[in-house]
């Protein structure tokens, strides 16, 4: 079984997103712009109200999925439609925007720690323009289990050690994997050889690969090469690390802002609808 190799490891770059949240973006950046069919992965983490209480009010999507994927704190979702849902510690929400939401997604607390993570993944042509559709899973509807050397893996798509994701149905055939590292222990993951696959570590140093094994520090983001699995260790300390994996897409994208679409005239069109008020019929 060959061992995916780091190709490349990028340092979070800090931002703002929504009406004003600080987050750390370590995919949709000019140093990397996407990992097909991957667009976008922020981390936001923060217990100053200030960095977060604004939250991410009304806004448009059309064409790809939001992953919400919470660590602390809560969130209050709310669309055009009147569909509502709260987001918990351990919870997650994947979101298929299709051909078109209108949606917030504001905080639930005015103190303490908020953590989480939104990935943004990208629909193929024939889906983007699909009824959209929520898969909101409560924090222990998502699997997770103690793999040799008493590393945690919780599951949120794909499969790991006997253990299914709660997401289903998703045309990328996703993995996405939060992995907890006690120190010294090492783990492997098979991950399909046609998938492509990223790795983002949040807490402590991670090392990643086999022979070339690489170290890749907190708030790193490492693009794995060729092969049919992930092996990471911890030999400094603790560690904790998101393993995502799917299958590419290999078509063209055209992204401006909360659209994402094949071609330039399909973005032209989803503006032009979001503005007249027909995003979403």
């Amino acid at each position: 079984m060959k061992l995916r190799e780091v190709l490349k490891v990028v340092d979070a770059q800090e931002t703002s997103e929504g009406a004003g949240v600080l987050v750390k973006r370590s995919l949709g950046t000019s140093e990397l712009d996407h990992v097909d069919p991957f667009l976008l992965l922020d981390e936001f983490r923060s217990d100053d109200a200030d960095d977060y209480i604004a939250g991410f009010p009304d806004h448009p999507h059309r064409g790809f999925e939001t992953v919400t994927y919470m660590l602390a704190g809560s969130m209050q979702h709310r669309d055009h439609r009147g569909n509502s849902g709260e987001l918990l510690p351990g919870g997650v929400q994947w979101m298929t925007a299709g051909r078109g939401i209108v949606h917030s997604e504001m905080p639930r607390q005015r103190e303490g720690l908020m953590w989480g993570f939104q990935l943004w993944v990208n629909l193929p042509a024939r889906d983007k323009m699909c009824e959209p559709r929520y898969q909101d899973i409560a924090p222990s509807a998502v699997p997770e289990y103690t793999a040799p050397g008493g590393v945690l893996v919780r599951v949120v798509a794909g499969e790991s050690g006997g253990a299914r994701g709660a997401v289903q149905g998703i045309a990328t055939d996703p993995l996405y994997l939060d992995v907890g590292l006690p120190a010294g222990a090492r783990f492997v993951q098979p991950v399909p050889s046609a998938h492509n696959a990223i790795a983002y570590v949040f807490s402590g140093d991670a090392s990643l690969g086999g022979e070339s094994a690489r170290p890749v520090g907190e708030g790193h983001l490492a693009v794995l090469g060729p092969g049919e699995a992930v092996a990471a260790s911890a030999p400094k300390g603790d560690a904790r690390l998101l393993l995502i994996a799917g299958r590419p897409l290999g078509e063209p994208v055209a992204r401006y802002g909360p659209f994402v679409m094949n071609s330039r005239e399909e973005l032209v069109a989803a503006f032009r609808d979001y503005q007249a008020g027909t995003l979403a019929g």
